[in-house]
């Protein structure tokens, strides 16, 4: 059932990453998810600012929470693969597939525990330099490329008709 691999932000706190996340997402023909609550609206200048005029072809859905979310996920038969400093395996080392959700906690805590064990792997972005995190759209972007390489466009975004069906103007909302 699950086609397409798709970015999914949880709680995000700033706008501006959400919006070049939104661009990335756009570029690539991923799908985005946003795990509410977040911390801006859709109306924040810096979302706008960082989207660019790309909004308007990003494929976005709201979820409520993350129990909808997940129960979203598991209906779709997707796997949920979470992006954490708290990891020991390296996104590198990992096979992804055509149906992964790459999930992305708030910049200022991460993601909670119940998570983290529902997550079907937890993956980490090694930084030999010694940083404590990376800029949440650098790393998505890391990720998205990764996953991209690895599928080399195979079912990447699904059918190309249904990628923009989705649009920031009338997003949807999962209840």
């Amino acid at each position: 059932m699950a086609q397409g691999l798709r970015i999914a932000l949880y709680q995000p706190d700033i706008a501006g990453n959400t919006g070049a996340i939104l661009r990335l997402g756009a570029c690539l023909g991923l799908a985005v998810d946003i795990v509410e609550p977040a911390g801006f609206d859709n109306s924040d200048r810096a979302l706008k600012r960082a989207g660019m005029d790309y909004l308007d072809i990003a494929a976005l859905t709201r979820h409520v929470d993350f129990e909808r979310f997940d129960a979203w996920r598991r209906g779709e038969g997707r796997r949920l693969i979470l992006f954490t400093t708290a990891a020991d395996r390296a996104y590198t080392d990992f096979a992804f597939a055509a149906g992964d959700v790459l999930l992305f906690g708030r910049e200022s805590a991460g993601v909670p525990d119940h998570v983290h064990q529902r997550a079907d792997a937890r993956l980490t972005i090694p930084m030999p330099g010694g940083g404590r995190s990376l800029n949440l759209a650098m790393a998505a972007a890391m990720a998205a490329g990764e996953a991209a390489r690895q599928l080399r466009g195979r079912a990447m975004s699904g059918d190309p008709a249904t990628v923009a069906d989705k649009t920031l103007a009338s997003t949807s909302f999962s209840q």
